[in-house]
């Protein structure tokens, strides 16, 4: 079966995990694209040039969560995807590049396929929410960033480092993008021994594993 979904992750660790959760059959490629936005635009891109018949694309991994939104172990899919960095510092507070009027820096999840996996998320039990991702390049480790990335993006609920970058490279292309983010850590002060990578990417695997019967039976209205 030629596959009509492109799944991009960051590390191998993660494709493994999305792969555990899919049979041979799935219509799905997953790819591996490296860490931080540009390495995933510059991967994502290449990836859809290659002439495939796909019809959504989705940013996949572990990731940060905001408390209260996303607690650890649990997933977050995307209504937004926005670039949380990209701008300019300024004696007032940080400028978008949509306010500087250079593009811009939050890009829509598509409704469609969003609703859908969190609907099958939902009745496979896996405790998840839809909610605004963010992409930072650089990953968030105080809380005053924290507090200031939720003021620029209310209602976030995850944070990752490649999620914009896909869906740059998606849009061109004008396809559906999802991120998905399993979340192993909680976004704020740098604490790496509480982070639960494990428990992360056996959500990351359970998530694809409800989501490959949805890929084979929707279709992208």
């Amino acid at each position: 079966m030629n596959p009509t979904i492109l799944v991009v992750v960051a590390v191998e660790a993660e494709r493994a995990a999305v792969l555990q959760g899919l049979s041979e059959q799935a219509p799905i490629k997953v790819i591996t694209c490296g860490v931080g936005p540009a390495a995933a635009a510059a991967a994502t891109a290449m990836e859809l040039a290659g002439g495939g018949s796909y019809q959504l694309v989705i940013s996949a991994g572990i990731g940060g969560g905001f408390h209260p939104q996303a607690a650890i172990g649990s997933l977050v899919v995307s209504s937004l995807i926005a670039a949380a960095d990209l701008g300019a510092e300024s004696a007032d507070g940080f400028i978008t590049i949509e306010q500087l009027g250079f593009g811009q820096c939050s890009i829509p999840a598509s409704a469609y396929w969003s609703e859908a996996i969190y609907r099958k998320l939902q009745a496979a039990a896996l405790p998840s929410c839809i909610a605004p991702i963010i992409t930072a390049a650089t990953a968030t480790g105080t809380s005053a960033t924290a507090a200031t990335r939720l003021q620029q993006t209310p209602g976030a609920a995850a944070e990752g480092m490649e999620g914009h970058g896909v869906a740059t490279a998606a849009q061109l292309r004008n396809l559906p993008i999802v991120e998905l983010r399993a979340i192993s850590n909680a976004v704020g002060p740098r604490d790496r021994d509480a982070w639960r990578i494990k428990d992360a990417l056996a959500a990351l695997e359970a998530a694809f594993r409800v989501i490959e019967p949805l890929c084979i039976t929707e279709q992208t209205p």
